[in-house]
């Protein structure tokens, strides 16, 4: 690392363990408290300004700064890194690359500052992995668009203020042709939000959205009018790397909790560790995390470079998610009952990292978009 990531980690720590001690992250986590009081600290802290350039008001860095800070954040408290990601990999990306100018002046500023985010709202209850499946529909009303149709596991939507929402504008019925994408206030009438229970991510809640006869300007359409679709997938690569930097940064905390146990409890006379059936389990969860966090960094290179980067966005995210998915339950049995406990840090590791093989793009979708990348024809996406 150079010496400024060394400082920017070394404050992104020293802000963690005051606001998100061990004892606050349980206690949020049992009453399902989200994180978003800690956006104004990461904004002034300079977090989301970190990859922005210069001349839009940001601190002109790059890329791989911000992996080596989702690391960080996902190994301390995914709660942090996943409303980190909501403003990085979704708000400030998208509004970047297809705002308008009035937008991005309007938007930039109040997302690097920590004072709003948004959540992208594209899964509907027929349309998840299939996004060109999407029926909400916007129609040209009053000088503005007229929104009608449902949203259903739009995570952290409660908290935002603008959805990133894409809906039907052109006369097809389906398909990826005549999306656009609209910037909705969630306070604007004709939105409705209900709560969705889950079984983790108790700090990111999810949300069924109704919308029925809402309103919005000309100037929500973000983007092109029928060009919605590719708007989203040039943006995909971000969202991707955000969450395979985070949930190796959990992985890592897995591990390190599974090799304390390991080191400390003693069955047979000597610490558990010591038995090979052990000890070679946490080797490969270790070789696992390692791999997940070379693939990393080599995508956030990639994106810092500007090279095409989709097919390694995917791997990075099938490769990150499954390790923690795999170290997690690998953890679980090395703690056995001690990790099955109410209070034990590795069974919301073990819960939390069930959603992400399937959120944000399934991984058996992102394998079909991989081999179609080969060369090859599979039974998957059209």
């Amino acid at each position: 690392m150079t010496p400024e990531q060394t400082q920017i980690l070394a404050s992104v720590e020293t802000f963690l363990a005051r606001r998100l001690p061990p004892a606050e992250i349980r206690r949020r986590d049992a009453a399902h408290v989200p994180p978003y009081d800690l956006l104004p600290e990461m904004g002034a802290l300079g977090l989301f300004a970190l990859a922005v350039p210069v001349p839009e008001g940001g601190l002109g860095g790059d890329w791989a700064t911000v992996a080596l800070v989702q690391d960080a954040l996902g190994r301390h408290a995914y709660m942090a890194a996943s409303i980190f990601n909501r403003v990085v990999g979704f708000g400030l990306a998208t509004i970047r690359a297809h705002g308008s100018a009035a937008q991005r002046a309007e938007l930039l500023p109040l997302l690097m500052a920590g004072e709003a985010f948004c959540a992208l709202a594209l899964t509907e209850p027929q349309a998840g992995s299939d996004a060109a499946a999407i029926r909400t529909r916007a129609v040209r009303h009053e000088g503005g668009w007229r929104i009608n149709g449902r949203k259903t596991w739009i995570s952290d939507a409660e908290g935002a203020r603008w959805l990133i929402l894409p809906a039907r504008t052109g006369p097809e019925p389906a398909g990826a042709r005549g999306i656009s994408l609209f910037l909705v206030p969630t306070a604007t009438p004709g939105l409705a939000m209900t709560r969705l229970p889950k079984v983790g991510n108790n700090c990111m809640p999810s949300f069924d959205i109704g919308l029925q006869d809402v309103d919005v300007p000309e100037d929500a359409l973000l983007g092109e009018e029928g060009r919605g679709f590719p708007h989203m997938m040039s943006t995909l690569h971000f969202s991707r790397a955000s969450m395979a930097a985070t949930v190796t940064g959990a992985a890592e905390a897995a591990l390190r909790i599974a090799l304390a146990h390991a080191q400390e409890r003693e069955q047979f006379g000597q610490p558990i560790g010591r038995f090979q059936a052990i000890a070679h389990r946490l080797v490969d969860m270790r070789m696992r995390v390692d791999q997940s966090r070379l693939m990393v960094r080599h995508l956030a290179q990639l994106i810092d470079q500007g090279a095409p980067c989709r097919r390694e966005a995917a791997q990075a995210k099938i490769i990150a998610t499954e390790t923690l998915r795999d170290v997690a339950d690998a953890g679980m049995q090395i703690l056995a009952s001690a990790g099955y406990a109410a209070e034990s840090d590795m069974q919301r590791l073990w819960r939390d990292s069930r959603l992400y093989t399937f959120g944000e793009g399934a991984n058996e979708v992102l394998r079909d978009s991989i081999a179609r990348e080969m060369g090859l024809t599979t039974r998957g996406m059209a």
